[in-house]
């Protein structure tokens, strides 16, 4: 298996909200880091295209909206500047001399210790004349730009109505529209697809050749696939591959210990998950490319010259340098996510002033898992966000709900026969009726009340950082802000440098709080979760909690396990691991 990794670097950005990384590639690729954007809100991608091209000398051409198929090209659009942009920093960062403090110098520092290129950079000072320059000109040759990845998470896939209010054809649905700007565009990069699969998306893949090899060579465009466990990677694999899609990479996520929304597996925590992966992931490979060349000959494809790889990587609550280094060695990584601490690094992050400030003193109760959001999927949420005080003021005022603007989370239609936002002040309005004629006592009335008024407009007030963030005209201030658990553990506000160097074990921005591993912190917020839910649940769900609750114990044998075997290099990473896991197993 051609297991190749083409970034400098251990780690990458993952997707953060619709604008806190909408333009974090042109603040880190030119050092080589990967990051990934979303594309769906297209408004943005216009407002932060034209401010780009001018900060940058290049010309822009709006793309108004009578234009055909207009969000599709205005994300095209948007995606090409960037590419642009890094094009031409990696331009200019070769132009630099060796040793002035220029950003080549700070791309080979920001590398990890264990980089050749890095070694390499490192022995430039020790050299003269012709061979120094030969060095030098090497290093050049080898910079290799950050990955512009992007985002689309599949079930925000709504249908869309033309002027006439007649159904537009199923292409222009908001996650198809996104892969065709993304597919048009002149990126070499990964779609990161997340959610689950979407069946009438992933086959509409196949319609773009950039997602094919050419004449043997390597795909232009790259397919990552998010999951929360081994079976969805298979199953997920399975279907692309029958198609001729091949899956580069396999990216596993905590299933509560991330920012955003957060799928909650069984009970199923990361390391018996990745464990799982370390152990079939040859036999998940062969199985796959199997398909994959059957599906290229039966449709008179061609057939890469070299087995295409499949990374595995993993991200969600990771928070040292000692953890980042497992998870690579001990479970064969090919990369860490680190996505909530750079909401505190203002270089390569948008988060607005007020927000960041509130973020860099927050307390370890500011950071809770919520049911705010629409898509009716568990939250991650911030309790001192401007959003869920606009929230308050609203009910106080009488004026529940959110005008509904974007409408990208327009999928309910429990009322209506057009899909509305269970976030809308339209939606609240008629659900606060039916509460009120159908609840047993005013008890039962606010309680259930109490959930429906809770959802929050994420399309405004995940999309508003960037406009406040670079002081652009703006209709809504409140934000909506998604860290994971894992940010309690970071206080302050960080430069790029010393956020890499924390990541890379040359220095600590930990705060003060005793922080357990990060599968201790997962198993306590799973435990927490299981607890709270079966609460609120209802006896009908006994059996998949008993499922929950032994996949948990299964867990800790595992961790347990894992304690005992790890080599003496890794046992500051489970410092007192054994000791915290017999307390939790007496709480579930």
């Amino acid at each position: 298996m051609n297991t190749e990794i083409k970034s400098p670097h251990h780690f990458h950005i993952p997707v953060m909200g619709l604008a806190f990384t909408i333009d974090t590639p042109i603040k880190v690729a030119q050092y080589g880091i990967n990051s990934v954007v979303s594309i769906i809100e297209h408004e943005m991608l216009e407002t932060m295209r034209e401010l780009i091209c001018k900060q940058n000398g290049i010309g822009f051409f709006k793309i108004p909206s009578s234009t055909e198929d207009y969000v599709a090209k205005r994300i095209t659009a948007y995606l090409n500047t960037l590419k642009q942009v890094v094009d031409q920093q990696m331009e200019n960062n070769r132009k630099y001399d060796y040793g002035t403090h220029s950003n080549f110098d700070l791309y080979f520092e920001y590398l990890p210790d264990d980089s050749d290129l890095k070694k390499k950079y490192l022995q430039v000072a020790s050299l003269v004349g012709e061979e120094k320059e030969l060095a030098i000109q090497y290093l050049k040759a080898n910079m290799v730009a950050g990955s512009i990845d992007v985002n689309i998470m599949t079930k925000v896939d709504k249908f869309n109505y033309d002027k006439e209010g007649n159904v537009m054809p199923s292409q222009y649905s908001d996650a198809l529209t996104c892969l065709r700007g993304y597919a048009n565009s002149d990126l070499s990069s990964s779609l990161i697809l997340s959610a689950g699969i979407n069946p009438r998306l992933y086959s509409y893949l196949s319609e773009f050749e950039d997602f094919y090899s050419k004449d043997g060579e390597d795909m232009k465009k790259k397919i990552v696939i998010k999951v929360s466990d081994f079976r969805s990677a298979q199953i997920q694999g399975k279907f692309l591959a029958k198609k001729g899609i091949w899956v580069s990479e396999f990216r596993i996520e905590s299933g509560l210990n991330c920012g955003g929304h957060a799928f909650a597996t069984e009970g199923l925590l990361m390391g018996p998950i990745l464990e799982e992966f370390k152990n079939k992931r040859e036999d998940l490979y062969n199985e796959l490319y199997a398909m994959y060349v059957d599906a290229l000959r039966t449709n008179h494809k061609s057939v890469p010259n070299t087995k295409p790889y499949m990374r595995i990587t993993a991200q969600g609550g990771v928070g040292t340098a000692e953890e980042t280094n497992f998870l690579r060695s001990y479970f064969a990584l090919d990369s860490v996510g680190w996505g909530s601490p750079f909401l505190l690094v203002p270089e390569t992050t948008n988060v607005d002033r007020n927000t960041l400030k509130d973020l860099s003193e927050a307390s370890p109760e500011n950071y809770f898992l919520s049911h705010s959001s629409p898509l009716g999927v568990p939250f991650n949420n911030f309790s001192k966000s401007s959003s869920l005080h606009l929230i308050q003021e609203r009910i106080e005022n009488g004026k529940a709900g959110s005008p509904c603007t974007k409408k990208y989370l327009q999928l309910n239609t429990e009322f209506t026969d057009t899909p509305i936002c269970t976030a809308s002040t339209k939606y609240q309005t008629l659900k606060l009726v039916q509460l009120k004629e159908s609840a047993v006592d005013e008890e039962d009335y606010q309680r259930k009340a109490k959930a429906v008024l809770e959802k929050e407009c994420l399309c405004e007030g995940l999309s508003s950082p960037a406009y406040l963030k670079n002081l652009l005209p703006k209709k809504l201030d409140a934000v909506s802000i998604c860290p994971g658990p894992n940010l309690k553990y970071f206080s302050g506000v960080f430069s790029l440098r010393q956020m890499i160097d924390h990541i890379y074990g040359r220095a600590n921005i930990l705060n003060s709080l005793w922080r357990p591993n990060l599968f201790v912190n997962e198993l306590k917020l799973y435990i927490d979760y299981l607890h709270a839910e079966k609460l609120n649940g209802s006896a009908a769900k006994d059996m998949y909690w008993n499922k929950f609750t032994n996949n948990l114990v299964e867990g800790i044998n595992y961790y347990k396990s894992v304690v005992k075997n790890v080599e003496n290099e890794y046992l500051p990473t489970f410092k007192n691991m054994e000791t915290e896991l017999d307390k939790l197993l007496l709480t579930i």
